[in-house]
């Protein structure tokens, strides 16, 4: 592994600390302490809790969950692995923040209710900005930087349900994308998707890639709750991802029911967005198969309910990869996201 080290006299550049020393063998729990000075506490901190869990030379991963407060799967899955992995199990190390932007997964908002920032759109932040700007700050050039390998798990939250799926960044060479399908068909979601670009450079992906570290996201679930089957896939996969690594010598990879299914989003007819407000009425399900015209579903009017509802139409053939939950819907609403399969 071609572990990278923070640039020297970076670790001055940040307020946040860390509670534990993640150059210890052995599982250490506790707080980045980041400041916070509030009418109520004029010295105090935000807790965001972190483990290190270190045996010996091997890859060091880095598992985050709860950068979107609102998305519960992948909280769940890191604290039962906090609880259960024990050192003597790995080679190398593990650090986890299941809940990495915590103000947000205290509140269970997809942003943070402390400056309404969306952390995955913060990256990479900065050491002196508002709170979710420091831990992206800190995430990016103190846990990212100096890690081998990133898995950021995510679901639809409030908004959105998906099948659960990996997300895969197609700004690689042909080496990098073997890597990363094979990583992917480890994980055993039902779909693997490439995707182009990452929110102009702010995602934790984009972080990972310029910090030149491989990446996986997930999208595990959501619809406001955790869903016992995408966090079925999200356990296992957590594993799975571990020991294809080699951070779990003693654990073969755990092969899912069906294999992943590699599907693209590299171009915005994936998506399907309402036209107008109204009340969404959807026509299918996250992994169903649909064709370009399709009918995807119903806008309902509600301040002119004696008005016809209006159809939106799917624009490519592809499988549902989400859905939209809210049934209450305003112009500009994400419906549905699909992923196509390759021409």
């Amino acid at each position: 592994m071609n572990r990278q080290t923070p640039p020297a006299g970076l670790a001055a550049s940040t307020t946040i600390t860390a509670e534990i020393d993640f150059e210890r063998d052995g599982k250490h729990c506790g707080f980045l302490r980041l400041p916070y000075s509030v009418d109520r506490s004029a010295y105090g901190w935000l807790p965001i809790p972190v483990a290190s869990i270190r045996n010996g030379e091997g890859p060091r991963v880095l598992l985050l969950a709860g950068i979107h407060g609102d998305e519960f799967e992948g909280q769940v899955a890191l604290t039962e692995l906090i609880r259960t992995l024990e050192p003597g199990e790995i080679a190398g190390q593990v650090i986890v923040l299941p809940m990495t932007n915590f103000p947000a997964a205290k509140a269970g908002r997809r942003v943070s209710p402390l400056d309404e920032v969306n952390l995955n759109r913060a990256f990479p932040g900065a050491a002196d900005g508002t709170p979710t700007r420091q831990i992206a700050h800190y995430v990016e050039h103190h846990l990212v930087a100096g890690s081998d390998f990133v898995l950021d798990l995510h679901s639809g939250g409030g908004s959105l349900e998906y099948v659960p799926t990996v997300l895969l960044n197609w700004n690689q060479d042909a080496a990098g994308r073997e890597r990363d399908a094979a990583l992917a068909r480890a994980f055993g979601a039902p779909f693997g998707c490439w995707f182009a670009g990452e929110h102009g450079g702010s995602s934790c992906a984009a972080a990972s890639a310029r910090q030149g570290v491989p990446n996986l996201t997930t999208e595990m679930g959501g619809a406001g709750r955790v869903s016992p089957g995408a966090l079925a896939v999200c356990r296992r996969g957590l594993r799975n991802v571990l020991a294809h690594l080699g951070v779990l010598p003693g654990r073969a990879v755990e092969p899912p029911e069906e294999e992943t299914r590699l599907v693209w989003a590299t171009d915005p007819s994936i998506f399907v967005w309402a036209p107008e407000p109204g009340l969404f009425e959807p026509l299918h399900e996250p992994g169903d198969r649909v064709e370009a015209g399709q009918p995807a579903g119903w806008l309902h009017p509600t301040e002119t309910p004696w008005r016809e509802p209006v159809p939106v139409h799917f624009a490519t053939d592809g499988y549902v990869l989400c859905k939209r939950i809210p049934g209450r819907s305003e112009r500009g609403d994400c419906l549905f996201h699909l992923g196509r399969e390759r021409a």
